[in-house]
């Protein structure tokens, strides 16, 4: 079952404070109508309108596939998403580590957070509205229905294996855009994509830092 509420700052936040103080016990999902300060990469706030998707979900450590590299599970996930959106007819793809775009502009992302045993996982997706230089996704979908569909997909355990196979075919995309990295803008023209998902620059493997 979700929990959705009207309104909240973050639903990132909100469930690890709730895990934290115990009104919450994983597995659980909730999601908001509308999300005033929610927590984008780098520090940056993620918000938008009624009728995007601001969902976050948890489920327990043990629980996840057992070839899963734990420090790509933002990785995980976000193919997740990509597989239920691609089989609705969308192009979405991801940009490595969790980004999602149409085309050339981002219109979402995952982030994961590991609190005790549990794995926090939230997805931000512009789904019929976007601030400037942003995009909103190709196919009409509700919040709700992507969530419950992201939630029977987790549950699934689909292998590590499985998931990165199709992931990496479409890596090469990657290779016009840049990401951050300790502060600085690093291409991904020359990355090497490794099989745990973290990717090898300069000779020296970096991993998802969200």
């Amino acid at each position: 079952m979700i929990h959705w509420f009207d309104s909240l700052e973050s639903t990132h936040q909100h469930l690890i404070t709730s895990l934290r103080e115990g009104t919450l016990l994983a597995p659980c999902a909730i999601g908001a109508t509308t999300q005033t300060n929610g927590v984008g990469s780098r520090g940056n706030a993620w918000v938008g309108k009624a009728g995007n998707l601001f969902f976050s979900f948890c489920i327990e450590e043990k629980q996840l596939p057992l070839d899963l590299p734990l420090a790509s599970v933002s990785i995980y996930f976000s193919a997740l998403v990509k597989q239920i959106l691609e089989e609705k007819g969308s192009s979405v793809w991801l940009k490595w580590p969790n980004d999602f775009y149409c085309d050339t502009k981002k219109i979402g992302g995952m982030i994961t957070t590991k609190t005790g045993a549990t794995i926090v996982g939230s997805l931000g997706l512009n789904l019929c509205s976007a601030p400037e230089n942003f995009g909103t996704l190709d196919i009409i979908i509700t919040p709700k229905a992507l969530a419950e569909d992201l939630i029977t997909k987790v549950e699934e355990k689909i292998s590590w294996k499985k998931v990165f196979s199709k992931y990496k075919i479409e890596f090469d995309q990657n290779r016009n855009f840049s990401f951050h990295l300790d502060g600085k803008l690093v291409s991904l023209r020359d990355a090497i994509l490794c099989d745990d998902g973290s990717i090898e620059l300069e000779n020296k493997k970096v991993y998802s830092l969200r």
